[in-house]
């Protein structure tokens, strides 16, 4: 597992059934969020058969659970190795995209939005698809996908299968959420280049002079802005390293969050609606987009958020 929302996944699809009666979850190595999402979930009432393994290079067999399918490390492991069933989690936006190419069909290589790539990772990316589609391949996620899509990745012979957090919503709490009323969620966008900095840190701070806020960063967020970010009046940074989904199930009804696009909000609105939580996105001003946000991307990202 390479993300803090791909271990959680993976514990809701053992839950789930489809990993078979035994499921070893290995992190990869020196990754301070996986660490102490690993911390956080053996603090849990693990399902039975399911083992948090010490990162190594060990994959658990015969049943491959990935969150990266566009990872030219994992893609090429498949066409070395002779994997059973692959199941691959949720993974943020990329997991619509996924689903998208898959539905295109087989030939259609597995890169990621934005990626130029060269022809020999082309050529990988394409194997990859071919490989998948000639496995037992199933998609976990929490995702709401069109009905169009789900039937058209279906009709390709990989299984989609929805889920909405059963497992970590029949946990205890054990500790409440943020004294604050409202909880911002972290970007990424910023890191990435897709929205100008100054403003999202001007959104921030007239955010804070109306009410204080906690923030919760990005685990991709560069350092240096949470750093600016946790200085200004009003705001308190909680840099946790573990998913949302796991921090803010103890938000109540007087509480909200906000979020720019982020598969949070989808995620935290299937476990938070039913304490009346408002998971509310916010929609980027065309303003704040740069130059390296195409029309399509900024497209894609407002669907997800809404």
């Amino acid at each position: 597992m390479e993300s803090p929302l791909q271990m959680l996944c993976a514990v809701e699809a053992h839950h789930a059934g489809l990993l078979g009666e035994r499921t070893v979850i290995v992190p990869r190595a020196r990754q301070r969020a996986l660490v102490a999402t690993r911390r956080e979930l053996a603090g849990l009432d693990l399902p039975d058969g399911l083992e948090l393994a010490r990162p190594s290079e060990e994959m658990p067999r015969p049943v491959q659970v990935v969150g990266d399918a566009f990872s030219g490390r994992v893609q090429l492991r498949w066409l070395t190795s002779r994997p059973g069933r692959i199941v691959i989690v949720d993974d943020g936006l990329a997991t619509l995209r996924l689903l998208e190419l898959l539905a295109a069909g087989p030939y259609r290589a597995l890169l990621r939005a934005r990626h130029k790539a060269g022809l020999p990772r082309r050529v990988l990316g394409t194997a990859a698809a071919l490989r998948l589609a000639g496995s037992s391949t199933a998609v976990f996620t929490a995702l709401p996908v069109k009905d169009d899509l789900a039937d058209a990745v279906r009709e390709r012979g990989i299984d989609l299968v929805s889920h909405d957090f059963g497992w970590l919503r029949a946990q205890p709490l054990r500790s409440p959420g943020p004294a604050e009323r409202t909880v911002v969620l972290g970007t990424s966008l910023v890191r990435n280049g897709l929205v100008h900095r100054e403003r999202y840190l001007r959104w921030l701070t007239e955010l804070a002079a109306t009410e204080p806020l906690a923030y919760f960063p990005h685990r991709r967020e560069d350092p240096i802005d949470v750093a600016v970010i946790s200085e200004r009046p009003g705001i308190t940074v909680h840099d946790v390293g573990v998913p949302a989904e796991l921090t803010l199930r103890g938000l109540d009804a007087s509480q909200r969050v906000l979020s720019l696009p982020s598969t949070a909000i989808t995620s935290l609105r299937v476990l938070l609606g039913t304490r009346g939580v408002a998971v509310e996105p916010v929609e980027v001003p065309d303003d704040w987009w740069t130059s390296r946000a195409a029309p399509a991307l900024r497209s894609h990202l407002t669907g997800v958020a809404g």
